[in-house]
Parts: C-alpha cells; structure tokens; sequence
C-alpha cells in the first residue's frame, strides 16, 4: 500500500490534474497540445539527449538486460500482431498497429517517473540504457514490419527507403543518436549549455505527464473492448513476465532487473497512438487501449513493484 501511495499515485495525479484541467475547460485543446509539443519535441528529447550523453557505457551497457527487455517486447509485438490477425480477424495494416501497443511501453513518462521515485535517481542509469535503444528499436521493427504490409510489390529498395524516412523523422531518434555521438567522440559541452539543458530537462516529465493526462481526455474506450483488453494484458502482463522469467534466469543484478520489470510493466504511451495515427489504421483501439491500460497501471505497477521488493 506505501508503494502506491509514495510512488505511483503521484505520477498520476500530475496526470489526473491534466485530465481534470481539459475536462473542466480550464485549458483548452490547443493549449495542451502546446504542452505536448514542447514536451515531447523539446523537452523529453534534450533530457534523452543529455542522459545519453554524459552515460557511463561502459558500465550500464548490460546486454542480457537488453536481451530480456527486448525480448519481452518482440513477445509483445507478435502476440498483438498474431491476435489481432488470427483471434480478432483484423486486416494486416490493423495487426501491425496493434502490435505496436505491444511493443511499446510507456518507458519515458511512466517508466522513468515511477522508478526514480521508488528507487531514487541513482536507479534510473540502467532505465536510459533501455530507453537509449527503445525508440529506434520499436519504431524500427513497428515501420519496417508496416512497410513490408503496405509496399508489397514495391521491392526491397523502396521499402529501406520509407523506413530510414520515417525513422529518421523521429525527434527521439535524433536525439538519441546525438547523445550517443557526443558520448563517444568525448566532445565536453559547455557549462553555460549544460546549465541551460537542466532548466528545460527538469520540467520534461512533468509537462509531459501533465499533457498526457490532457490528451487521455479526448479518447473514450472504442472500438473492439474484447481486443483493447487483450493487448492491454499483453502490455501490462505479458512483457514484463517474460522480461522477469529473463532476468531471472540471466541471474540480472537487482537495479538492472529492477528497472528492466518495471519499465516493461508500463502502459503503452501516447506513441502507440502516434504510430497507428501515422498510418491512419486501428487509431481507435490505438486510443482506447492507451487509455485503459493507463489506467490499469496504477495497479498493475502495484503489484509489480511488490513483487519486485
């Protein structure tokens, strides 16, 4: 009970009042949006660009980590992908969306919020090194496997080339390869720079979980609710039991399999709206189960974190 008091109904509060405050008209849709641009084009990619780029790789890199994680989360993406085609009936285009769902877990908003406050921002090292690949990695295998669906008969060429467009489009992309350039080259920034960084990075999470609780306000559960509850338990249930199972018999050390559980146990974030939004398929159950499973988390994140100690 003090880990859903201390830890998670904090983070979703700051999601509450941005639900709260678009519902009673004290900010309008524009305004939200607004707060979602510079949240997610601004503030949460300079923070990724600044984590990623003053990280120790040396010593967060864990690939059997990486592997249990990004396991978990292919796992994730067939079984939404599968389901949705072969239990749900849905077209290819529909399935590759909801495999999106997923596939992507709510790392940044979620995942970084509720770690650092149940294990401290020394905790939070080894949830960059997940985050640093998250992005290209699920936005990778979520275009390409799209492309492929959509470019039939178009050839291989064609198909690379819609998928480096879209991937190199992404500002989280960018930013990420920007932080691992200046990582690796050594090139100091600035104090003055780094300063100015802080400023903008120290106001991402809370923006971004306030914006997010503003554009939860728009969606209403649509759609199919028998395939909105099944991708929500794969996202929720699902991923972070094969991340455990992993983890666990990869002997993880405790912050590293700390931190890849409960990342994974996060809700789908606002980007699996995005992805099925880009390809103008499935955007209803897209919705619905970003909304439901957020949601969820508040208990289902409970409960992981007792497991977890």
């Amino acid at each position: 009970m003090q880990a859903l008091l201390d830890v998670i109904l904090p983070v979703f509060l700051v999601i509450g009042l941005g639900y709260l405050a678009v519902w009673r008209g004290w900010i309008s849709d524009v305004g939200i949006d607004g707060v979602m641009k510079f949240a997610q084009n601004f503030a949460v990619p300079l923070l990724l660009f600044q984590a990623i780029s003053t990280l120790d790789l040396g010593q967060n890199f864990d690939l059997k980590m990486l592997f249990s994680f990004y396991s978990g989360a292919l796992v994730g993406f067939l079984a939404g992908l599968l389901g949705a085609r072969f239990i749900f009936g849905r077209p290819w285009e529909d399935s590759v969306a909801v495999g999106f769902i997923g596939l992507f877990s709510n790392s940044v908003l979620l995942g970084l919020a509720i770690t650092e406050r149940a294990y401290g921002v020394d905790a939070l090292a080894a949830n960059y090194t997940i985050i640093a690949f998250h992005a290209p990695f699920c936005y990778g295998v979520g275009i390409t496997v799209m492309e492929v669906v959509r470019n039939k008969g178009r050839g291989s060429v064609q198909t690379v080339k819609s998928v480096l467009r879209a991937m190199f489009r992404n500002v989280l992309v960018v930013a990420i390869a920007c932080g691992f350039i200046v990582n690796l080259s050594g090139v100091p920034i600035p104090s003055f720079a780094l300063d100015g960084l802080s400023l903008i990075t120290r106001a991402a999470l809370p923006a971004a979980l306030f914006g997010m609780g503003g554009i939860l306000y728009r969606y209403r559960p649509e759609g199919d609710m028998r395939l909105i509850i099944y991708i929500s338990a794969v996202s929720l249930i699902l991923h972070p039991a094969i991340v455990w199972s992993l983890g666990s018999a990869f002997e993880l050390p405790q912050g590293a399999f700390r931190s890849a559980v409960l990342t994974s146990a996060m809700a789908p974030g606002i980007n699996a709206y995005i992805f099925a939004n880009m390809y103008g398929v499935a955007r209803r159950v897209a919705a619905s189960s970003v909304l439901l499973s957020t949601a969820a988390t508040i208990i289902t994140a409970w409960v992981w974190l007792g497991l977890l100690g």
